[in-house]
């Protein structure tokens, strides 16, 4: 029966997905008696974590009841009170934790602090899920830098777009469908200044009842070639927007942008282009503990050379372009030999309307 409830707790935890940012995802359920009296988890960064949601949704008395959650309560003072204080106050007989919390400040002090107040703990059920679910969160307070996904459509020989330029769409619109769910679930959404240059994108979420429309929006544009009447700079989202440049960007560019609202960040420059893995500490100094990088082929190159890159996202579509001329998803990261190419693993492989998805983790 732990496992069903914990179960349960995870899909609660979930229906937050991209609400929580930089917090984690969780859920809480609680148990008396084989019913469940109180179901609670965190809706949004700041807002009151599961354990005390489901707390105030308490109808009936909790007395020795047990609380199912996914991450380790929290022992420390944030933007709310510790979860430990309340969950010590309310009663409650077990509490049954999925998993330990990485960061620091809580790992085991949650427990700890639970335990000599009386309560019988459990940990580790359906561990393994509550981990998957928190990847970004988990290597965001443990490395300090975005969890950094890449998602290209291509035809089957490679290609995501003809010699000529062309290539809405090269996927169905499942496809099409799953890119916006990527961007309601990261943090941050990413593209090469090419990318907006040549097919001047939103950059937003468009979810049937979508609620938040739009996440942050982060330009790689190290000689400051955007141009001025760009969507991301002229929407009712421009002050999402971030352009991150080197010392090459003109004055004047970077004026004209922040007067649209949007914020120039200057980074060090490498190669000729922004120094990747800098822009990624400097993007996790803003709290942005994920990343969505949705193209174009030379930041997916750098990206991947640098060794930022934690997954990747590829929709096959069933069609063929052929030809030297005919655009690639990824520029040059130079591979020489087999022995030095990009190790991936797969992770799932599934059919997206007529396209086939294939996830596989980077390992690094």
């Amino acid at each position: 029966m732990n496992e069903l409830y914990m179960r349960q707790a995870l899909t609660l935890a979930q229906r937050a997905k991209g609400r929580t940012s930089p917090n984690p995802m969780v859920g809480c359920v609680i148990v008396k008696d084989d019913r469940i009296i109180a179901k609670g988890y965190h809706h949004h960064c700041g807002g009151v974590h599961a354990e005390v949601d489901a707390l105030n949704r308490l109808k009936e008395d909790i007395s020795g009841a047990t609380m199912y959650v996914t991450l380790e309560p929290c022992s420390h003072h944030g933007r709310q009170p510790p979860c430990c204080e309340a969950i010590a106050k309310s009663g409650v007989k077990k509490v049954v934790v999925a998993t330990l919390d990485p960061n620091p400040i809580v790992h085991g002090r949650g427990i700890a602090y639970l335990q000599s107040h009386g309560i019988d703990i459990e940990v580790g059920v359906c561990e393994d899920e509550a981990i998957n679910m928190n990847k970004k969160f988990n290597h965001f307070i443990t490395h300090k830098t975005p969890y950094v996904l890449i998602k290209a459509a291509i035809t089957l020989d490679g290609k995501i777009a003809t010699k000529t330029g062309e290539s809405q769409w090269i996927s169905g619109p499942e496809s099409l469908k799953y890119v916006h769910q990527l961007r309601n679930e990261y943090a941050s959404i990413a593209v090469g200044v090419n990318t907006i240059i040549v097919d001047n994108p939103s950059l937003t979420i468009r979810l049937p009842d979508q609620e938040v429309q739009c996440h942050c929006r982060v330009i790689f544009d190290s000689k400051g070639r955007i141009p001025l009447h760009s969507k991301v700079l002229n929407d009712e989202f421009a002050t999402k927007t971030i352009i991150l440049t080197t010392s090459a960007m003109p004055l004047e560019i970077k004026e004209a942008i922040e007067q649209k609202g949007a914020r120039v960040m200057e980074v060090t420059s490498h190669e000729g282009h922004v120094d990747v893995q800098e822009a990624m500490h400097v993007l996790a100094s803003l709290g942005i503990d994920s990343l969505f990088l949705e193209g174009g082929s030379e930041i997916i190159a750098s990206a991947l050379k640098a060794k930022i890159v934690h997954e990747v996202h590829i929709a096959v579509a069933p069609k063929l372009i052929g030809g030297q001329d005919a655009k690639g998803f990824m520029g040059d990261i130079g591979v020489e030999s087999l022995s030095q190419a990009i190790q991936l693993e797969f992770m799932e492989v599934e059919h997206v309307g007529s396209d086939i998805l294939i996830k596989a983790k980077v390992v690094i």
